[in-house]
């Protein structure tokens, strides 16, 4: 307990820095949220300026420091305003919708290549030399390759040239309406399959390596050869003994992976026009979408924060050494 409460003590400070930061950022860039709006509707009135200053926050809205209180209000309400590119939508239903895409895509993609990479890197481990250990370095070289020259060479083999998989978009919005239909799911998970394909085979070779390599330190320790010099089958060796330790390392990275996916994976969403936070961040830094790009900004540090506690919490309760260790302190 005193370890997950100095934990979740330095998560909160890093949420407070980060939303202070997120405050102070846009501030002393340079231009105008209020003068881009006016700038897109040209037949607006000039009261309309001090209407607009009230809603984004900007102007003379009192000190820096009521300004900050208010900031803190709004986003512990969840209140990020109205998001300048598609004015007065609000920001929350913009970036709702987009984390229902990132994380449908990317979410899967990334537990789908951590489960097989993670399972190729036990049996490769476990098999050293064998052809799995052999054929490493050609997933290697998947890995080095860049996953928007991948998505392309997709795109053109399987999108252009067999017209097997659609190239753009989330699902074909003229002949199917959002619901929990099989035709609807169906084509959404056609629309998907190729950018989850990307990420998989992109990804795949990274957690195998790094599986592969804890597993061939753990295999060599004293528990492990016990455990074989017991008699014990080698399905029991290495699952319950060489694997399940050599797993923590492993679920350490998960985390950091499962927060990033909200980011989404930028480059590629662009490349398929998938509608996701990712793609959401980049037209709004295009537009110059201020309160878009605080909220995407911090629902990105929030989700890392967030699978951060939570790998530290299981850590604590699926490994005695950690618990010894604080307990000694």
């Amino acid at each position: 307990m005193r370890f997950l409460l100095r934990r979740l003590g330095f998560y909160l400070i890093a949420f407070w820095v980060a939303i202070t930061l997120n405050f102070f950022i846009p501030r002393a860039m340079p231009g105008d949220a209020v003068d881009a709006v006016l700038a897109k509707f040209p037949q607006l009135l000039p009261p309309a300026r001090k209407a607009l200053e009230a809603t984004l926050g900007t102007g003379n809205q009192g000190s820096v420091w009521s300004q900050y209180l208010t900031y803190l209000n709004n986003v512990f309400h969840l209140d990020f305003g109205a998001s300048l590119s598609n004015y007065p939508t609000p920001v929350t239903t913009i970036v709702a919708n987009g984390v229902y895409w990132t994380i449908g895509l990317v979410g899967v993609a990334t537990v789908i290549a951590f489960v097989v990479g993670t399972g190729l890197g036990i049996l490769a481990a476990w098999r050293a030399g064998g052809r799995l250990d052999h054929a490493l370095p050609g997933m290697m070289f998947l890995q080095a390759t860049p996953y928007f020259f991948l998505a392309l060479l997709l795109i053109q083999v399987f999108g252009i040239t067999f017209h097997v998989f659609p190239v753009a978009g989330a699902y074909d919005g003229i002949n199917y309406t959002p619901g929990w239909t099989w035709p609807y799911i169906a084509n959404v998970a056609d629309h998907a399959f190729l950018p989850a394909l990307t990420i998989v085979v992109t990804s795949v070779a990274g957690w195998m390596l790094q599986m592969r390599n804890v597993m061939v330190t753990t295999t060599g320790e004293d528990y492990v050869v016990a455990a074989q010099a017991k008699g014990l089958s080698d399905r029991r060796v290495v699952l319950t003994y060489a694997a399940r330790n050599a797993l923590l390392p492993q679920l350490q990275g998960f985390g950091l992976a499962i927060g990033f996916v909200i980011s989404g994976a930028l480059v590629m969403e662009i490349v398929f026009s998938y509608p996701g936070i990712g793609y959401l961040l980049l037209n709004a830094a295009a537009s110059k979408d201020t309160p878009l790009m605080q909220a995407i900004f911090l629902l990105i540090t929030v989700a890392v924060l967030v699978a951060n506690l939570l790998v530290d919490i299981v850590l604590v309760f699926i490994d005695p050494r950690v618990r010894a260790r604080e307990v000694s302190r």
